[in-house]
């Protein structure tokens, strides 16, 4: 029987640590929660490349000031301008198959409107807006959403 003590006689303690299941959720969730209360920018962390392109598509749109990215020689943070225009925006997970043909549907089931909002999908031609996917013609993941 192992009592978790050492022979010295002090008590071990194991530290379990969270483990971030999606950091792209954690950043539009933190870009949400900070658009709720009004806030002019927010502090994102970690940085991945996937965060970055789907952040650029925010910008393109209109939904989101400059951001910028802070190296700390770790794994990075990014500080985006908020300027008040997010009604909503999530992570469709786990990111589901979608052929070009079955895009309507998913504007139809996720936005709240036709033309307003907009479906971030994952394509061999990079990440793109759901028209941008429709005009050149391809499929991809479902990443998330913005409107």
């Amino acid at each position: 029987l192992d009592t978790g003590r050492t022979s010295a006689g002090s008590c071990l303690v194991e530290q379990s640590a969270m483990v971030r299941m999606s950091v792209l959720n954690d950043c539009l969730r933190s870009i949400f929660n900070a658009e709720k209360r009004g806030k002019r920018q927010v502090l994102v962390r970690p940085v991945s490349k996937v965060i970055v392109k789907f952040l650029q598509q925010m910008m393109k749109h209109g939904y989101i000031g400059e951001f910028e990215i802070v190296d700390d020689h770790r794994s990075g943070k990014i500080v985006v301008e908020l300027i008040g225009r997010i009604n909503k925006c999530g992570v469709i997970s786990p990111r589901f198959d979608v052929c070009h043909n079955e895009i309507e549907q998913w504007v139809v089931n996720l936005l709240p409107a036709r033309q307003f909002g907009h479906i971030i999908l994952s394509t061999s031609l990079g990440i793109m807006d759901h028209e941008e996917a429709r005009r050149k013609h391809t499929g991809g993941k479902v990443l998330g959403f913005f409107y």
